[in-house]
C-alpha cells in the first residue's frame, strides 16, 4: 500500500497589510522531501507521525514538500500555485509509477489560506488531487480548528479532521487519529462520510475552560461508537473575509450520512445553547491596568493583548498597552514580543549594558499606533532566540533584544511570531514570577504556558489588527446571517 503527505499551511488574515511571500514560507523552514526527517516544528510535525506510522505498517511512503509561514495577509497567487503544482506534480509521477498507484493521500494545511484569486486554497488543492487520485483512494486532511470548512472541501475529501485543543496542544494527537482512519478506509473496514452543521456564529472559543472543555471532551467521548467515526468542532478563522468564514460542526460515520447530519445538528445546537457563556470578556487596556494593580503582591496578572496577536496576522508591533504603561509609570512589568527589527539592530551595534534612545513599535500601519520613545538598556541579546512551540516544537525568533526602560522589561524580535511559551522572555534572561504584570502578544497560544505563573489571566482588547469585535468585522463576501451580528440568526429565512 502506498501512502502520500505533504504540507502547505498558513492562516490568511486579509485584512492584514503583510503580504504572505516565499519569504514568509521559508523562513519557518521549506523542506523537500525530507520535512518528516527535520527538526519538529509546527508545520512539519504532522509529517514525522505520518511517517512513523507508515514505517511501522510497512506502506511505501512518498513524501512531498513541506511548507508552512506564520500568519499575515493574502499569499500571493504565484507562490501558492508554485506550491500547489509542485505537490501535485508529485503526486501524480506518485501515482503514475511502477510501483503501483496511490492509496492514501494525507495532507496537512490549515484550513484559512487565502491567496489571490484563491479564496479556498485547502478545497482548491484537494480538487486537485482527487482528480489525480480518482474516487479509490483516500484523501485525508489535517487542519487548524481556525479554519473556513469548505463545501469543495467536503466533497473532496474522504476524511477531515481539525485540532480539538485552543491552544493546540493536540496536532500530533490529530495526525494519528487521520492516519488511522484513512489507513482503515483504505483497507475496507470503514466508510467514512462527512456532515457539516453551520454555527451560525463567529467569536473565540477557549478549550482549556468551561463549558468549551466539557464540549470537547462530549466530542470525543462520542467517537468510535454507534458508528461514528470522528468529530471535530472547526470554530473558524474570523479576520478571513471569505464567504464560508464561522464555525461549523464536522461529523464523520461510517456509511450513514443522515446519523452525521444528525449528530452535527445536535452538537450545533450545543454550541448555539453555550454561545454567551463562551464568549470571552476583553478589558480596555485601563481597566486591565487597574485590576492587575489592585490585585497585589503574588503571581503576576498575565494580560493577552489579543488585538495585536502575529499568530492571527497582526504586526505585534502595537504600542496601545506599552505607552499606557509608561504613561502611568507602572513598573515590574513584563512585556512581548514586539517586532521591530530594526530596533532589535540598534541595540546590538550598542551592547550588552548599553544606554541610549530607542524607538519602539508603531511602524506597520495605522493598527500599529504611534511609536514609542524610550530610554532604554540592553539587557539581554540573542543572535537566534527562540521558544517552546504548538505541541512540543520550536518557534524561533531570530535575532534578538530584552531591553528594560521606566521599570519595564521590553522583548524585540526579528522574526514575527506571538507569544507561545515562558522562554519567550526567560530565555533572554528575563523573569517573570517577580513581575506583577506579564504581557504577552497572543489570544491563546499562551496560555497553558502562563497559566501555572498566573495570579489570574485577563484579555485586553487594544486597536490592534485583530480587535476582537466579531460583529463589526467588515466581510464583503459572507451572505448567512451570525451571531454576534444578528441576535438570532436561524430566526431568518436567509
Amino acid at each position: 500500500m502506498k501512502i502520500f503527505f505533504a504540507t502547505l499551511a498558513t492562516e490568511t488574515n486579509t485584512f492584514s497589510p503583510i503580504p504572505t511571500g516565499y519569504a514568509g514560507f521559508t523562513a519557518q523552514g521549506y523542506y523537500r522531501r525530507d520535512g518528516s526527517l527535520g527538526p519538529t516544528g509546527h508545520g512539519n510535525l504532522a509529517l514525522q507521525e505520518w511517517r512513523k506510522l507508515a514505517e511501522a505498517d510497512g506502506l511505501h511512503i512518498v513524501e512531498s514538500m513541506c511548507a508552512f509561514a506564520q500568519p499575515a495577509g493574502t499569499t500571493l497567487r504565484n507562490v501558492y500555485e508554485d506550491y500547489r503544482d509542485t505537490i501535485l506534480a508529485d503526486l501524480r509521477a506518485a501515482h503514475a509509477d511502477a510501483s503501483g498507484p496511490v492509496d492514501i493521500v494525507l495532507l496537512k494545511m490549515h484550513g484559512a489560506m487565502v491567496a489571490y484569486g484563491y479564496d479556498d486554497c485547502e478545497g482548491d488543492l484537494l480538487a486537485h488531487a482527487r482528480a489525480i487520485v480518482g474516487p479509490h483512494a483516500v484523501l485525508g486532511i489535517e487542519l487548524d480548528l481556525h479554519c473556513h470548512l469548505t463545501e469543495t472541501m467536503r466533497t473532496a475529501a474522504d476524511v477531515i479532521i481539525t485540532y480539538k485543543e485552543y491552544p493546540h496542544t493536540d496536532i500530533g494527537d490529530r495526525a494519528r487519529e487521520l492516519y488511522a482512519l484513512c489507513l482503515a478506509a483504505a483497507q475496507g473496514k470503514v466508510k467514512p462520510v462527512i456532515a457539516y452543521y453551520d454555527c451560525r456564529s463567529i467569536s473565540m472559543w477557549r478549550t482549556p475552560v468551561e463549558p468549551v472543555k466539557s464540549f470537547v471532551a462530549r466530542m470525543q467521548a462520542l467517537e468510535g461508537k454507534d458508528g461514528i467515526l470522528s468529530v471535530s468542532f472547526g470554530h473558524g478563522f474570523p479576520w478571513g473575509d471569505v464567504a464560508e468564514v464561522g464555525a461549523k460542526i464536522v461529523v464523520i460515520a461510517d456509511g450513514d450520512r443522515a446519523k452525521a447530519e444528525a449528530l452535527a445538528a445536535q452538537l450545533g445546537a450545543e454550541i448555539w445553547a453555550m454561545r454567551e457563556a463562551a464568549s470571552t470578556q476583553h478589558d480596555s487596556v485601563d481597566e486591565a491596568i487597574d485590576h492587575a494593580l489592585a490585585a497585589g503582591d503574588g503571581k503576576p496578572v498575565v494580560l493577552a493583548e489579543v488585538a495585536d496577536n502575529a499568530g492571527g496576522g497582526a504586526p505585534s508591533d502595537n504600542t496601545e498597552i506599552l505607552r499606557r504603561l509608561v504613561d502611568r509609570g507602572v513598573q515590574r512589568v513584563a512585556i512581548g514580543c514586539f517586532w521591530d527589527p530594526v530596533a532589535v539592530s540598534f541595540c546590538q551595534e550598542a551592547g550588552l549594558g548599553s544606554e541610549f534612545d530607542l524607538r519602539i513599535g508603531g511602524k506597520c500601519g495605522v493598527a500599529s499606533g504611534d511609536p514609542v520613545d524610550l530610554t532604554v538598556t540592553v539587557m539581554g541579546l540573542s543572535d537566534a532566540h527562540s521558544q517552546g512551540g504548538l505541541s512540543g516544537g520550536r518557534a524561533g525568533f531570530g535575532p534578538s533584544a530584552w531591553v528594560r526602560a521606566n521599570g519595564i522589561d521590553i522583548i524585540l524580535v526579528s522574526e514575527r511570531g506571538q507569544v507561545f511559551h515562558q522562554d519567550a522572555f526567560t530565555g533572554l534572561g528575563c523573569t517573570l514570577t517577580d513581575k506583577a504584570i506579564v504581557v504577552v502578544k497572543s489570544t491563546q497560544h499562551f496560555y497553558a504556558g502562563f497559566a501555572p505563573i498566573a495570579r489570574e489571566v485577563r484579555y485586553v482588547a487594544t486597536a490592534g489588527a485583530i480587535a476582537p469585535d466579531y460583529a463589526a468585522i467588515p466581510y464583503t463576501k459572507r451572505t448567512t446571517p451570525y451571531w454576534p451580528r444578528v441576535a438570532d440568526p436561524f430566526a431568518t429565512n436567509q
